[in-house]
């Protein structure tokens, strides 16, 4: 499928979670691949960082995502066969995920993962809040609560995944170029044309997966859904507990919590496994959009004790508000919350991916698959009409 003239078949702009995956996956295809990123991936300078992120098949955001986020742990599992011994740690760990929040209500998150979770064949378990104290003391679950234990869930480790699929990519023979960021995407006679600070790079397709730079890349190409999506800075807090021990992997799962609708209201964290001292928690905010470029990235001891007396403080027992390490990243945001994959036909070839919302690094792999099937035959194995915007 070589084109004459062309310096690539596919440039890849954005090397996180998706553009990883999908760069490895259309070189391993025989596709000539140059991927792109402003900065040096794996970094921390985007939405695909903090050491660990939840996965899970019981995906109470909709049905639609429990076969990508299935994929994706088959993907990995090959990955890490693929690079045993090359890596410092593994992909992907299982830990359980406990979900927790109000009880009796049937669109609530925990009904709706529980609803998934049936619907897909997903071992799982419902719990009282009596019985989630009773096995994990740490967790002060009210009787007003319900909870769901999923045994096969856990965490990925997202710059491991990031850093070993870009290793696959240059075996496989793609280009990857890191400080290279992208100024401007246009179209021409022959192709499309993507503008760096180092010259003009061509190629009949392009896609692009650059997180918080896709709005601004795409603001001048009328395409209307891009302008929908908002940016948003969300911090990460490593709280120092007085034990160590019920916070220890084999003590503690995964959890996910909510009091009601809201994202404010959810808060979530992971049991110590990812090197840090610290028991890894965050939670979601929708109230404040920032610019990707103008990140605050310093994350300040006041937003920590706002967490900890909020929302962690009354529901976990035995952690303290003292964070030993704290980051910020970025969502970029649709308004429902869906992913969105697009090819515009007023630009041909160019394939622009966004709005993973929040929970995308757990599809990542797959979605990166599918994208490369997409782009080098027309159609995926995996279903992406539910995010076709």
């Amino acid at each position: 499928m070589h084109t004459s003239g062309m310096q690539a078949d596919v440039i890849v702009v954005g090397l996180g979670a998706v553009g990883s995956a999908a760069a490895w996956q259309l070189a391993r295809r025989g596709a000539r691949v140059l991927g792109l990123d402003r900065f040096s991936p794996p970094h921390d300078r985007g939405s695909s960082h903090g050491l660990t992120r939840v996965t899970r098949e019981a995906v109470g955001e909709g049905d639609a995502y429990v076969p990508l986020v299935r994929r994706s742990h088959a993907i990995w599992r090959e990955v890490q066969a693929a690079l045993a011994g090359a890596l410092d740690g593994p992909l992907m760990t299982r830990t359980g995920v406990l979900y927790i929040g109000p009880d009796g209500s049937e669109d609530a998150f925990v009904a709706r993962t529980a609803a998934v979770a049936r619907r897909h064949g997903v071992p799982h378990e419902a719990l009282s809040a009596a019985k989630v104290r009773r096995r994990w003391p740490q967790f002060r679950a009210g009787d007003d609560e319900t909870a769901v234990f999923e045994p096969g869930a856990g965490v990925v480790h997202p710059e491991r995944c990031i850093g070993a699929q870009l290793e696959l990519a240059r075996r496989a023979g793609a280009t990857l170029r890191g400080d290279a960021p992208v100024q401007r995407i246009e179209r021409t006679a022959a192709g499309l044309a993507v503008h760096t600070a180092a010259g003009v790079l061509h190629a009949p397709q392009v896609l692009l997966t650059a997180g918080a730079w896709l709005p601004g890349l795409l603001a001048e190409a009328g395409i209307g859904w891009a302008r929908e999506l908002r940016v948003l800075r969300q911090t990460l807090h490593w709280l120092v507990p007085d034990d160590p021990a019920p916070f220890a992997p084999d003590a503690c799962p995964t959890f996910v919590w909510t009091r009601g609708h809201r994202y404010e209201d959810t808060f979530y964290g992971m049991p110590m496994l990812d090197g840090v001292p610290g028991v890894k928690v965050g939670t979601e905010q929708l109230e404040r959009d920032t610019a990707p470029d103008a990140l605050q990235r310093e994350v300040a001891e006041a937003e920590t004790a706002e967490l900890h007396q909020r929302l962690v403080q009354p529901r976990l027992r035995g952690l303290s508000g003292r964070a030993v390490r704290r980051a910020a990243c970025l969502y970029t945001m649709a308004p429902d919350g869906r992913f969105r994959v697009d090819s515009p036909a007023a630009w041909p070839g160019l394939t622009a991916v966004s709005a993973c919302s929040g929970h995308g690094f757990k599809h990542s792999a797959a979605l990166g698959e599918a994208l490369a099937e997409r782009l080098l035959t027309g159609r995926s194995t995996l279903d992406l009409a539910p995010f076709v915007a």
